[in-house]
């Protein structure tokens, strides 16, 4: 029989990676469904060994001053910073490779 589980129960989205509680758990990659609402901020970030690759599903958001929409994949290598809000309400899907625990680092200045 199927194993099943509700994106509701997992932490900000992420259900696959080495966290809990997580459907697939490993450290070869990580992956979540996001919902923002309009006007969420991240800061600034940065990783040093992932990299990651966000999806917008949905919506509008702005990374590093350069808009993004439905259907748009921004790929960030490790080292390159980038920020995040949301223009509207959003959906994204982000799959970080490897998946890296604790390898967000929040940049000195917003760029």
């Amino acid at each position: 029989m199927f194993e099943v589980d509700k994106l509701e129960k997992m932490v900000r989205g992420w259900f696959v990676g080495n966290f809990s509680p997580s459907v697939f758990k490993t450290n070869d990659v990580e992956v979540a469904v996001q919902n923002y609402k309009s006007g969420d901020y991240e800061k600034s970030h940065f990783h040093k060994i992932a990299t990651e690759i966000t999806l917008i599903l949905n919506g509008r958001v702005e990374m590093n001053g350069k808009s993004f929409d439905h259907g748009d994949i921004i790929k960030i290598n490790p080292g390159q910073s980038t920020d995040f809000k949301a223009l509207t309400d959003v959906t994204t899907v982000v799959v970080k490779i490897p998946g890296a625990n604790d390898d967000k680092y929040l940049s000195e200045v917003d760029e």
